[in-house]
């Protein structure tokens, strides 16, 4: 791949900090580091590949220089403001936040699934929402070979997905110092139906994210989905129970040998030596994790599966970094 010049936004945040460790682990080819912050981490230090940068204020002249790609993770209003500055400079942005995420004319990639779409691109790609990943990782050889009809979605989503208040609140909690920083009830010893807020519809921005950027990344608005999404008193790796009818009639072994040999997971399924997929084991890696897949005999071509992945690096930082390493192969 060639090197190119490379910025991050947000990069003192833990999805910033993940990208610098993650582009160190794959060697990512750069020439030169950029990396903004907000005017108070401005100043601090920061090490990628041996070498200590100093972090900058993020401001609009920011992208005035030689950068050819920028990772952005330090929330919607920030890429909102910033993202099409940079891309009016030349850059292309790859944002982690849920800013562009539905926008029409924004291509929404997962690499494993819909690397074409990168094509599309007018300045800024957009990465999905972290349970929404995995579970396009995991969907996408079922889709290919059946069909699907219909998706159920039940997440099981660890609190580094609210960042360090969420992080933080479960740690307190487990010492009996009870805090609601990040969410409206205690964390530690719960298990909360309440991620985001919540829509009229009943449902919070979290499901309908994933009913929607679901149909997106598939390019399939037929998809009949629904979600219910639950925060867990786990620090890191989302798990996902997903329900799967699909068009096509299926044999389990064929379903399992799919999942051999697909890009970007790993297969744990051996129920009878307690083998599947955990979050305690997914912590840190860059796989989906799927196992306990079974038929569904309520309903014809009923599927069932168990998808665990961790949120920080497949559900943020690693998959914007493999859409940067598509980009420098184009």
């Amino acid at each position: 791949m060639k090197k190119i010049n490379l910025a991050v936004v947000g990069a003192t945040g833990m999805v910033g900090r993940t990208f610098l460790k993650v582009l160190e682990e794959r060697d990512f080819p750069y020439n030169n580091l950029y990396l903004f912050a907000s005017k108070n981490s401005a100043g601090s230090k920061l090490k990628c590949k041996g070498i200590e940068y100093t972090v900058e204020e993020l401001t609009e002249n920011s992208f005035d220089g030689d950068i050819d790609i920028a990772l952005f993770s330090a929330g919607g209003n920030i890429s909102l403001k910033f993202s099409p500055i940079a891309a009016k400079n030349g850059v292309i942005v790859v944002d982690n936040s849920s800013a562009f995420r539905m926008d029409k004319d924004i291509p929404l990639v997962v690499p494993e699934v819909n690397p074409e779409d990168i094509l599309k691109h007018n300045g800024i790609i957009a990465n999905p929402n972290c349970s929404t990943i995995q579970a396009m990782v995991a969907l996408k050889p079922i889709y290919d070979n059946y069909g699907i009809k219909r998706i159920v979605y039940s997440t099981y989503q660890a609190v580094s997905g609210s960042g360090v208040k969420g992080v933080s609140d479960l740690k307190e909690g487990l010492k009996g110092n009870v805090q609601n920083k990040a969410y409206p009830h205690p964390i530690a010893n719960n298990c909360l139906p309440h991620i985001d807020i919540f829509e009229e519809n009943g449902y919070t921005k979290e499901e309908m994210k994933m009913v929607n950027e679901t149909r997106k990344i598939l390019n399939d608005d037929s998809l009949r989905i629904t979600a219910t999404a639950v925060r867990v008193p786990v620090y890191y790796a989302h798990s996902e129970s997903i329900n799967i009818e699909t068009k096509k009639p299926f044999k389990i072994e064929d379903i399992k040998n799919l999942y051999k040999s697909a890009k970007g997971i790993i297969l744990k399924d051996d129920v009878l030596n307690n083998v599947y997929p955990l979050a305690s084991e997914a912590e840190g890696t860059d796989e989906v994790y799927v196992g306990r897949v079974r038929r569904d005999f309520s309903l014809e071509n009923g599927l069932n599966i168990w998808v665990v992945a961790d949120n920080i690096r497949k559900g943020a930082a690693t998959n914007t970094i493999q859409i940067a390493e598509e980009l420098i192969k184009l």
